[in-house]
């Protein structure tokens, strides 16, 4: 394996960028709290771009907010003004929005002004949580990673008492909703009253109910998230989501913390069902058992397809992760895993080549390979790479509708990720 950032580093442009920005990533963590309302503090352009990407991503209308700052404004008026102007302005054009909390956070402009976000928080009467993502650093799975742990860090409660039958689920930001119901459920067959934070299981599942995109519909309370430091176990899933956890610890030492890297294929599964076997003393219900010998059929009748096959992945690091391995499990090989940023999660990754980069550092590795897994932007780039398939994973993708109901996840997910990989590869050879 080749780990190198050097060649990112020497860089001075992106082209055909696969990194989104930390404030995208912030905004999606708040919409995973009922009732939340999520408000950009910067230019309205930034909130703007923000609320097309996720409305055409979930096609469903999201609610996000700005307070309209300007180069000129940021430096005159300060931020303080700017962010309790934005929330008068809104609760007086909106008299019947009542959100449970207001989620701000920053971008470059405000970031580099130096405003005092933290200190606004003492004249604004609602729940109010602050959390720092310029999107001059980091990206969109940092920016949602430091939201869950500002969350906690200024939400939740302490406490020295656990509830033996409370579990916590911290996701990764590369989980569509479809995929944290699904864990959530497969606790809750343990025996555990489960909450996950963020909860974009019932707030993005494209479930329709009156009053939708104009605050977080569902997701876990304001209350739920006070009360997350009587759970007697946190499971962290991605490398990412380990400074969360770590967080909730802070709380409560006596929270048992379980943390996977991932929670596709038979290994990653294996290890998350035998750490709630061993907590629960209970055996996993017949379904669970039918559904890993299915995996395992599932890795034998794909392995001559995919064993045989060469994969280029793109997207966020703790995605990465997952997929590698899964793919590597049936005997694939990963030509290049091409990461949004930077992170102790890319040490994980078994590939020929693991690098920070764009799709212009991509595509010197396409025509060596049988399959591309990225976003949709892949998509126009490999209309001129023959005999090479393309399956879209990550954020966004504006070809394919249900995204939020796309699971990847435990022994059901993954099978049904292995036969659509083997799928389209049998598509491309054929015609090859």
């Amino acid at each position: 394996m080749e780990f190198s950032l050097s060649h990112h580093e020497r860089k001075p442009l992106q082209v055909n960028p696969i990194k989104h920005s930390q404030p995208m990533g912030a905004t999606l963590a708040f919409l995973g709290v009922k009732d939340c309302m999520a408000l950009m503090h910067g230019a309205q352009g930034c909130a703007s771009y923000t609320k097309v990407f996720f409305t055409r991503h979930f096609n469903e209308p999201i609610a996000v907010r700005n307070t309209s700052v300007s180069d000129i404004t940021a430096v005159l008026d300060g931020g303080d003004y700017s962010i309790l102007m934005a929330i008068e302005n809104i609760q007086s054009k909106e008299k019947n929005l009542k959100p449970s909390m207001i989620g701000l956070h920053t971008t470059g402009l405000t970031e580099t002004k130096g405003d005092d976000v933290r200190g606004v928080g003492m004249h604004i009467e609602i729940p109010y949580v602050f959390v720092n993502t310029p999107d001059y650093e980091g990206g969109m799975e940092s920016g949602w990673a430091l939201t869950v742990a500002a969350m906690i860090e200024q939400i939740t409660a302490e406490s020295t008492e656990v509830r033996a039958n409370k579990l916590v689920l911290l996701p990764h930001l590369s989980m569509q909703p479809i995929e944290v119901e699904k864990i959530k459920c497969f606790c809750e067959d343990f025996g555990f009253e489960t909450y996950a934070l963020p909860d974009l299981s019932t707030s993005l599942d494209g479930y329709w109910e009156e009053g939708q995109g104009k605050l977080a519909n569902g997701g876990i309370t304001v209350d739920q998230i006070r009360e997350l430091a009587t759970s007697s176990v946190v499971v962290s899933i991605g490398t990412s989501m380990k400074k969360s956890a770590q967080a909730l610890l802070k709380k409560n030492p006596s929270i048992e913390h379980l943390h996977f890297d991932h929670m596709m294929g038979l290994d990653g599964c294996d290890n998350f069902v035998a750490a709630l076997m061993k907590i629960r003393h209970t055996e996993p219900k017949p379904l669970v058992k039918r559904w890993r010998s299915r995996l395992q059929d599932a890795m034998l009748d794909s392995h001559f397809l995919i064993g045989s096959s060469h994969f280029v992945v793109t997207g966020e690091p703790d995605m990465l992760v997952g997929i590698c391995a899964l793919l590597r499990s049936v005997g694939g090989t990963v030509v290049a895993a091409v990461s949004t940023t930077f992170s102790d999660a890319l040490h994980l990754i078994e590939a020929d080549n693991v690098f920070v980069g764009d799709l212009e550092d991509a595509r010197r590795f396409f025509d060596e390979a049988d399959m591309v897994i990225s976003n949709f932007h892949a998509e126009r780039i490999l209309h001129s790479v023959e005999h090479t398939a393309l399956v879209i994973r990550g954020f966004p993708n504006y070809e394919e509708l249900g995204n939020q109901l796309k699971n990847d996840q435990l022994y059901e997910g993954s099978t049904y990720f292995l036969f659509e990989i083997a799928n389209e590869l049998r598509k491309v050879k054929h015609e090859h």
